[in-house]
């Protein structure tokens, strides 16, 4: 059996992070898959100060990265009520592909929201990638529905009018 921990990205991880994120970029665009263009440093970088990016590890490697936050008016819009927990960037170290890390992020939010009494998990992605909608559907997660997001400096560069899936699991 694999042991994973969730735990804080710390600043000193920042350098693997980014090279994560430039490769997920490589491997989608080498793969001809639907995905990031680019990464915004400053954001991933005060996602890490204030608390809300966490590393996957087996032993000592980082396997996977993920964010979360508690409110995500600029996409969710009318339906963010502070009673939802949000997941954003989750990407895979490609030394480890063909793990499936998204099960022990998945179980990890579950266990988060039922502790600070959220009633959802939401996130969103690319609307046109059926094949991610239904791995995430797979979980449990409901379409709410497609939305184009802002153009605004307010989102990381790489959410910036996207056309994206909105996801729900109700906890």
């Amino acid at each position: 059996m694999l042991y994973y921990s969730i735990e804080n990205a710390s600043v000193e991880d920042l350098s693997l992070i980014y090279e994560l994120f430039e490769q997920a970029i490589a491997f989608q665009k080498a793969n001809h898959y639907i995905g990031w263009q680019d990464y915004d440093k400053g954001f991933i970088q005060s996602d890490v100060e204030n608390k809300l990016l966490y590393k996957i590890r087996k032993g000592k490697d980082i396997i996977g990265i993920f964010c979360i936050c508690l409110s995500d008016v600029l996409i969710w819009r009318e339906k963010e009520q502070g009673d939802a927990i949000y997941l954003h960037r989750i990407v895979l170290n490609q030394q480890f592909k063909g793990t499936k890390i998204f099960q022990q992020v998945f179980d990890w939010t579950v266990n988060y929201a039922k502790a600070k009494g959220l009633a959802y998990i939401r996130m969103d992605t690319w609307a046109t990638n059926s094949k991610i909608i239904a791995y995430y559907k797979s979980y449990g997660f409901r379409f709410v529905e497609e939305y184009i997001t802002p153009g605004t400096d307010a989102l990381p560069v790489q959410h910036r009018n996207l056309k994206v899936a909105l996801l729900e699991y109700t906890v």
